[in-house]
C-alpha cells in the first residue's frame, strides 16, 4: 500500500544542551595544545636513555657525574635579587629579569672534570614545552653546545660549580622550573622535579636589549621599584589626592598577576611581548565579557561588595581574585588604573597613574560634546546625552613599539576601566602618547579614542521648537584641561598635558587637528561671533554640610545696556559628569549699564544638596541665558567639589625593623547625625599588611580612636594610609609618612 503524499512523521526534537558549553581546544588542529597556563607543568623524566637496556638493564651509573644539590641562591643578600632588582619581593623562589645574568650553584657527586663531563641547565615553561617555541631552553657551559641563552661557569670549588645563566632580553615572562641534566655513556639523567627550583624571570627596564627599557633611573626607580603611590581627583582647579599601595612586591601577587594572564588563556608563548601583555590585561583588569579582576560599579550603591572609596591598596584585590577565581566588587576608573600599575609594575614593565582633568567619553569620534539648549537659553537635560568626566584616571607603560613607525615608542596609554570596546573587548591600548600629541590616529591601538578624551570640543546647540538645532557656542578649551601624575622620587603632582597635545590655539595644535580629520575625527567648524556679555562663576572650596554663596558676575563690554534672562541649575553629580539630581534651579533678570558689571549672589542650601549626595560629593552649577537685544547665547559651567573630613592617622617615633610600633586613627563626626556601619582600613608597604576595623555606630559630634600595633619589614621612608566607609559617608581618607631605620 502506497503513503505517496502522507503526512511524515516529524523526529523527535535531540535533547537541549544542558551545562556550559565545552572548552574549546585545540584537538584535531595542531599535535601539540597550545600552552595557555603558567601554573600547568609537565614533568620531564629523570633519565632519557640513548639506546635500549641490555639483559641486564642499564650499567651502575657510579661512577659519573651526579647531582647532590642546587643551590638557587635566591636569598636576598645574595647577588642575584640585588643585581635585578628584586630584592623586596616576599617570594620563597628566586625572580630574576631577562637580558642579565644570574647565578645558580650545582653541588656534584664529584669534582667536575670540563674536559669530560657534560651537563645542562634545563629551563621548562607551560605544559608543551618545545625547542622550537622558547618553552624548552637548554643552556649549557662555555658554548659547548649552540643555545639561545648564554651559559658560562663563574666559579668552581671542590665538587660545586656555579653557572651564570643569561636569558635572552626578549624570552618569555612567566614562571619557569629548572632542572640540571648530565650526560652518561648510556643516556641523560637529570635532576627531579622541585618546586623550590622554580624561578620568576621578568621584563627588564634596566637592559637596553629589553623592549621595556627606560634610560632614566630617577623614572625607573618610581615606576617599577615604587609601592606607594598618589591618584589625582577632584577638578582640575581643586585637585585633591589619593594615596594608594600598589604593594606589587608583596607575597603572593606576582602568581596573582601571572594567574590573570592565565585565566584569559593568553598564549605562553606571546607573554615576552608588552604590547600583547598589556593589551590583554587591559581587558583582564575588568569583568565585562571575560570575568575579569573587577567590576565596575558607579550606582552608589554597593550592596554586595567594597565601595570603590574604600580600598587603599592593590594586595587584597588581586589575592582575593586568585584565591576565589570570582570579579571582585566594586571598581571605579582610578580602582582599575591603580590595580593595573601593580600588574604592570609587578611584572617589571615600566608604569605611572595618569589622570586627565575634565575628560571627555566620545563614543563616535566626532570630537564633540553636545549641550543642547532651549530657545530660552535653558538647559534641556533630557536630550543632552554626551557627558565629560571631572576626572578619568588611566596608565602609561613605558615600551618600544616595532609595530610602528620610529618615533613612536616610549610612554604608551593604556586603560582597563570599561567604556568602549576596542576589537570586541573592553580594553583600551596601547596607544603611542607620540602619536596622540601628533593626531597619528591611525596607529594601533584605539589612539582615536584617546585623542577624543584630550581634545573633543564641548559644543552647546540652541534646539528650536521645530527641533532644527543650531551651534551657539563652542568651547575649544574645556575638555583635556589639565593631565597629572606623581612626580617621581617626591610627593608632589607633575603636569604633562604637554605630552598629549601643543599649547591651545597654537599653529601646531591646528596641524594636529587637521591631521586627525584626515583619519575621520569630525570636528565643529562654526566661526561664532563671540557674545560681549561675559558670564563669570566662581572657584569656591566647600566642606561638605556647608551653606555657601554662589556669586555669579556679569561682564558689559559694549557700550550698550544688556538685558538678560538667566536660568541658573545646580545638580549633584557623579565624577562621569552624569547628573544624579538636580537641587537648585533660579531664574532672575540682570540688567548690566554699558561696560560695567554686575554680581548675582544664589545661596545653595546644605539641606537641599545633602539628601542627593553621592559618594564623590560633586555639585555641578550651569548657568545659561539669552542677551534679549542681540539674541546671542551666554553660557558658564563650575565644578564644586565638596571636601570631605579626614582621618587623623599618627604614628610612634623611633621606628626600627623588626621592633613594634604603634598607630593612631582618629576621627570626629561632624554632622549632626550619626554614621552607621563604619570600616576603616589601614595598610602601608612594607610597613604593616591590610587592617581593618568596625565601628557599628558614630554619634554626631562623637569621636572614635583605634590604635593598632605593628612591626615594620624594611628600612627607609613609607606612608602608613587610611580609609574610612560607611554608607552615608564615602572618601574620607588620612595617612602617615614613617622613617624606619635598619
Amino acid at each position: 500500500m502506497s503513503n505517496q503524499g502522507a503526512t511524515p512523521t516529524p523526529s523527535p526534537a535531540p535533547p537541549a544542551p544542558t551545562g556550559p558549553p565545552p572548552k574549546m581546544t585545540n584537538r584535531g588542529r595542531s599535535a601539540v595544545p597550545i600552552s595557555t597556563s603558567n601554573s600547568d607543568a609537565t614533568d620531564i623524566p629523570e633519565f632519557e636513555p640513548f639506546s635500549v637496556p641490555g639483559p641486564r638493564g642499564f650499567p651502575p651509573m657510579t661512577e659519573y657525574l651526579d647531582i647532590w644539590d642546587v643551590d638557587m641562591m635566591k636569598n636576598k643578600e645574595e647577588s642575584n635579587k640585588q643585581q635585578h632588582h628584586t630584592m623586596f619581593f616576599n617570594s620563597d623562589h628566586l625572580i630574576v629579569r631577562r637580558g642579565q645574568e644570574f647565578q645558580v650553584k650545582i653541588n656534584f657527586s664529584r669534582p667536575y672534570k670540563p674536559a669530560t663531563d657534560k651537563f645542562a641547565v634545563e629551563f621548562v615553561i607551560g605544559s608543551s614545552p618545545q625547542y622550537s617555541k622558547g618553552t624548552y631552553i637548554p643552556v649549557f657551559p662555555n658554548k659547548e653546545r649552540p643555545s639561545p641563552w648564554e651559559g658560562r661557569i663563574t666559579k668552581t670549588a671542590d665538587n660545586s660549580v656555579t653557572m651564570g645563566v643569561t636569558p635572552t632580553a626578549d624570552c618569555i615572562v612567566g614562571k619557569y622550573q629548572m632542572y640540571v641534566a648530565v650526560v652518561t655513556p648510556f643516556g641523560i639523567r637529570r635532576t627531579r622535579r622541585d618546586i623550590s627550583r622554580d624561578l620568576y624571570i621578568l621584563f627588564n627596564p634596566w637592559v637596553s636589549a629589553d623592549a621595556v627599557f627606560l634610560d632614566d633611573e630617577e623614572e625607573r626607580e618610581e615606576c617599577v621599584m615604587t609601592e606607594m603611590g598618589i591618584i589625582y581627583h577632584g577638578a582640575h582647579d581643586d585637585i585633591a589626592e589619593r594615596n594608594w599601595n600598589y604593594g606589587q612586591f608583596n607575597f603572593g601577587v606576582l602568581d596573582a598577576c601571572l594567574y590573570i594572564m592565565d585565566r584569559c588563556d593568553m598564549p605562553i608563548t606571546n607573554r615576552g611581548d608588552p604590547v600583547r601583555v598589556t593589551r590583554k590585561a587591559s581587558a583582564m583588569v575588568n569583568s565585562r565579557d571575560d570575568e575579569g579582576v573587577l567590576v565596575g560599579n558607579w550606582s552608589g550603591d554597593y550592596t554586595y561588595g567594597v565601595p570603590p572609596t574604600s580600598w587603599t591598596g592593590s594586595t587584597e584585590i588581586l589575592l582575593t581574585y586568585a584565591s576565589t577565581k570570582m570579579p571582585v566588587c566594586y571598581a571605579q576608573c582610578w580602582v582599575y588604573a591603580a590595580v593595573f600599575n601593580t600588574f604592570l609594575r609587578c611584572l617589571g614593565i615600566p608604569s605611572r597613574v595618569v589622570t586627565n582633568f575634565f575628560s571627555a567619553h566620545d563614543n563616535n569620534g566626532n570630537l564633540k560634546t553636545d549641550i543642547i539648549l532651549s530657545e530660552d537659553g535653558r538647559i534641556d537635560r533630557s536630550r543632552t546625552k554626551d557627558s565629560i568626566w571631572n576626572y578619568h584616571c588611566w596608565n602609561e607603560c613605558y615600551m618600544s613599539r616595532p609595530d610602528l613607525p620610529a618615533g613612536f615608542g616610549g610612554w604608551q596609554v593604556v586603560d582597563a576601566t570599561p567604556q568602549e570596546t576596542s576589537d570586541g573587548m573592553y580594553r583600551c591600548g596601547p596607544a603611542s602618547v607620540q602619536a596622540i600629541k601628533h593626531g597619528q590616529i591611525c596607529f594601533p591601538f584605539d589612539a582615536a579614542f584617546v585623542f577624543a578624551e584630550v581634545n573633543s570640543d564641548v559644543v552647546f546647540f540652541s534646539r528650536s521648537k521645530e527641533g532644527t538645532m543650531e551651534p551657539v557656542k563652542v568651547n575649544r578649551t574645556h575638555v583635556g584641561r589639565m593631565v597629572l601624575t606623581k612626580t617621581p622620587g617626591d610627593v608632589t603632582r607633575r603636569e604633562i598635558t604637554d605630552q598629549y597635545k601643543f599649547a591651545e590655539g597654537s599653529t601646531e595644535e591646528r596641524t594636529v587637528l587637521e591631521k586627525a580629520e584626515e583619519y575621520g575625527c569630525q570636528r565643529d567648524k562654526s566661526e561664532l561671533p563671540v557674545a560681549d556679555v561675559d558670564m563669570i562663576l566662581p572657584t569656591l572650596e566647600v566642606n561638605v554640610g556647608d551653606d555657601f554663596e554662589l556669586s555669579l558676575e556679569f561682564v558689559n563690554r559694549s557700550d550698550q545696556r544688556r538685558t538678560m534672562d538667566i536660568y541658573i541649575s545646580g545638580s549633584v553629580v557623579f565624577y562621569t559628569g552624569v547628573n544624579s539630581s538636580e537641587f537648585l534651579f533660579r531664574n532672575p533678570t540682570v540688567t548690566i549699564g554699558p561696560n560695567k558689571s554686575v554680581t548675582e549672589s544664589v545661596t545653595v542650601e546644605s539641606k537641599n544638596y545633602m539628601k542627593h549626595l553621592v559618594e564623590q560629593a560633586n555639585l555641578n552649577f550651569i548657568a545659561s541665558g539669552k542677551v534679549k537685544e542681540t539674541g546671542q547665547i551666554v553660557t558658564a559651567m563650575k565644578l564644586i567639589t565638596l571636601h570631605n573630613p579626614k582621618l587623623t592617622v599618627t604614628v610612634s617615633d623611633n621606628g626600627r625593623v623588626s621592633e613594634e610600633m604603634t598607630v593612631n586613627v582618629d576621627f570626629t563626626n561632624p554632622f549632626t547625625h550619626s554614621l552607621e556601619d563604619v570600616i576603616i582600613r589601614l595598610e602601608g608597604a612594607g610597613l604593616m599588611p591590610l587592617t581593618t576595623k568596625y565601628f557599628s555606630l558614630i554619634p554626631g559630634g562623637h569621636s572614635l580612636h583605634w590604635s593598632e600595633v605593628f612591626t615594620p619589614q624594611r628600612a627607609g621612608s613609607g606612608r602608613l594610609i587610611a580609609s574610612l566607609d560607611c554608607p552615608a559617608l564615602r572618601q574620607v581618607s588620612g595617612q602617615a609618612s614613617v622613617t624606619i631605620k635598619a
